[in-house]
């Protein structure tokens, strides 16, 4: 008898270890609250990462050592005291390069508009047919972003399967009235968001990161000249990237996910490299120019 129930829990460990895909990090911050009593908080980021850890959210088994790292910082903003509250949302992915142990972002999102409600103690509900709740909308809509920009960075255009599960969170909730959701809310949002991944619009920016990260970065371990060569030939696909569009978020999120590794991937190039690399970023994302400068004093 002691025999099955060892083996029946080792079972249920083993089905427990397969359903975490994310290595999600769940911090709720609440500075300008002003209560004695944290349990709530508490409660509600252990939510969170059980919600966001104990789900199956990629179609592939994804061994213990390949979750995806990710992070969610959730600073509320307001409390009514009992279950009601508004939140500012941050959110970054990374993946790792092969053979080293640098880790490359791929998301870094700032999500500003996030009401929702919430009970000590609730056990968070989500389905993929119905928009039960704001907070397991949200953050099953970002889970499913994050795999597919870590499916994308593996494989040309892998992720899509993920970026429609997270278009279809959307819809589901537009008979909501929470923010975030519709295209009037705002240029950048989580409806923007969804529709740039999922339009082929953005379909050569996302093969730009797949050929960036597989051929460029996972190749600069080995041979950092022959990666940042593979880079200096696609570099030139973002001045292509049309970034007048209304609702053009993807190009935005990827540059706050990237310019600094960029500037740092060209800061050990030769001076013609690094010139080069200044003039395509700074016309690629002229908000940043500043930070690209850099390259020309290195």
């Amino acid at each position: 008898m002691k025999k099955l129930l060892v083996l029946a829990l080792t079972f249920c460990l083993a089905l427990v270890a397969h359903a975490q895909d994310l290595n999600a990090r769940v911090q709720v911050l609440a500075p300008k609250i002003q209560t004695s009593n944290k349990r709530i908080f508490q409660s509600l980021e252990t939510a969170m990462k059980d919600f966001l850890n104990g789900r199956k959210w990629a179609a592939d088994e994804i061994l213990p050592a390949e979750r995806i790292d990710c992070s969610f910082v959730l600073n509320i903003t307001s409390w009514d005291g009992s279950s009601n509250f508004s939140a500012e949302l941050q959110v970054q992915s990374s993946r790792p390069v092969y053979n080293s142990s640098y880790t490359s972002t791929l998301l870094n999102v700032n999500d500003k508009d996030f009401d929702f409600v919430y009970t000590e103690g609730q056990t968070i509900d989500y389905s993929d047919q119905t928009f039960q709740n704001n907070l397991s909308a949200v953050m099953a809509y970002y889970a499913y972003i994050i795999v597919g920009m870590d499916y994308d960075s593996f494989s040309k255009f892998g992720g899509s399967p993920y970026f429609a599960a997270a278009q279809n969170v959307v819809t589901n909730a537009q008979s909501s009235n929470f923010k975030g959701w519709k295209a009037f809310d705002s240029n950048l949002n989580r409806y923007w968001l969804a529709e740039n991944l999922n339009n082929k619009t953005y379909a050569p920016l996302r093969e730009f990161v797949y050929t960036y990260h597989r051929t460029g970065l996972d190749a600069m371990a080995d041979n950092v000249t022959q990666g940042r060569k593979v880079i200096d030939g696609i570099l030139p696909l973002l001045t292509q990237l049309d970034r007048t569009r209304i609702g053009s978020m993807l190009p935005t999120l990827f540059f706050s996910a990237k310019g600094d590794e960029l500037v740092n991937i060209y800061g050990q190039a030769d001076p013609q490299e690094r010139v080069q690399a200044l003039n395509v970023l700074s016309q690629a994302d002229p908000a940043n120019g500043t930070k690209y400068q850099k390259l020309q004093g290195q």
